[in-house]
């Protein structure tokens, strides 16, 4: 498996397991704000979130969602077009009840909308969290170029080696 291949699965593995993003329209004065990803297997490159309908990123448009892993050794910058879809099916497939924090009513509450960020290009980085890299840093030592990995990717979907 090549080091990008490696890495493009190595971002799906790990928002699984903390799906949390920055994400902002790119053209909009307004921050960033956190939010859940809703991951479906069968989408790659496409990311959902619950979002208010009146919410700064309910309104569309270019944007960028950055991740960072729970461990803080990989980095994601995901671009892409977002949009408010109408879409009971995905609804249904990726609700949980966690929302219902933001949403009381639930699926039918009316506030809430389903955003779809359709990922263009990405930029990934992965640092060296083995035994070995961490005893580099503690002593000061810098990285040989060995381990890690960056890559700038227009799909994010894994291959296979």
């Amino acid at each position: 498996m090549t080091d990008e291949a490696r890495m493009k699965r190595n971002l799906w593995t790990r928002m699984e397991v903390s799906p949390i993003l920055m994400v902002g329209l790119v053209e909009a004065p307004e921050h960033s704000e956190p939010l859940t990803a809703r991951l479906d297997p069968d989408q790659v490159d496409t990311l959902w979130f619950f979002v208010g309908r009146n919410s700064r990123l309910a309104k569309g448009g270019r944007a960028m969602a950055q991740f960072v892993s729970k461990g803080h050794d990989y980095f994601a910058c995901l671009a892409g077009m977002a949009q408010v879809v109408e879409d009971k099916v995905m609804l249904d497939k990726l609700w949980a009840k966690d929302a219902e924090t933001w949403f009381p009513g639930g699926k039918s509450d009316p506030d809430l909308a389903l955003l779809r960020v359709d990922i263009d290009c990405a930029e990934l980085w992965e640092t060296d969290t083995a035994l070995e890299g961490k005893l580099k840093k503690l002593l000061g030592k810098t990285d040989s170029g060995t381990r890690g990995g960056h890559a700038h990717v227009e799909t994010t979907a894994g291959t296979a080696a």
